[in-house]
């Protein structure tokens, strides 16, 4: 879905547009690709960002790219009280956002409001020790089977979204309108699998630009 990013000569002055190109040419992706992202035509974000047109982003716009960019949405132009960091309850202690989303382990989940409805606290120490000192998490629900044992139906799984470039292991992905928790494994240049860890499901090869990396799924929890 993301393409590799497209030349753009004339920069635009400081601030959000000019911000938005920079972290679309950092990614690796492209104005035209993160217009599908965002369910827009193709051309949309290259008219905001040559031609000022949009004058501003919408707010949902907003928030679904800065989540695929991995900044804090001020940098897209966002008031600073509505621009989402970790929220901090003291000095040691971390909040995480916990979005009403179903990453499926079956066969595809459609992506629905992506506001957090609550956050899990995780002390600070914690996630240095795990490696995640700066990574930037949110929290998801699995639903289906298609990765048991690993994770069950009904797991949460926090997933780090500064960990987007490709590498095996298990990812949150989205494919068209759904969005999966699949183990990716390289199937040679520009292409990937979608591997299940239930073995009734087949592996499913897809071209690397047709799926958007939405982040590295990095703790697990759920009932026992």
């Amino acid at each position: 879905m993301v393409k590799p990013s497209d030349p753009l000569p004339d920069l635009p002055p400081e601030g959000p547009r000019r911000r938005l190109l920079e972290l679309t040419q950092q990614r690796g992706a492209s104005l035209s690709g993160l217009s599908q992202l965002i369910d827009r035509n193709t051309t949309y974000l290259q008219q905001f960002v040559r031609k000022g047109s949009p004058r501003k982003l919408e707010e949902q716009d907003r928030k679904i790219l800065a989540e695929f960019l991995g900044v804090n949405e001020s940098e897209l132009g966002a008031p600073e009280e509505k621009s989402y960091t970790s929220a901090k309850s003291g000095p040691d202690w971390v909040e995480i956002r916990r979005l009403p989303l179903g990453a499926s382990a079956g066969p595809g989940a459609v992506v629905g409001a992506e506001a957090p409805f609550d956050a899990f606290r995780f002390s600070r120490r914690w996630l240095a020790e795990q490696g995640l000192a700066n990574a930037r998490l949110f929290a998801i629900t699995v639903e289906g089977d298609s990765m048991e044992p690993l994770l069950r139906d009904g797991d949460e799984i926090l997933v780090d979204c500064a960990q987007r470039s490709f590498r095996d292991g298990i990812h949150v992905v989205r494919l068209g309108d759904s969005l999966m928790v699949k183990r990716l494994a390289s199937a040679g240049p520009g292409r990937v699998t979608l591997l299940s860890q239930n073995l009734a499901y087949p592996p499913v090869e897809v071209a690397l630009e047709d799926i958007a990396i939405i982040g590295r799924v990095v703790w697990k929890g759920g009932r026992v």
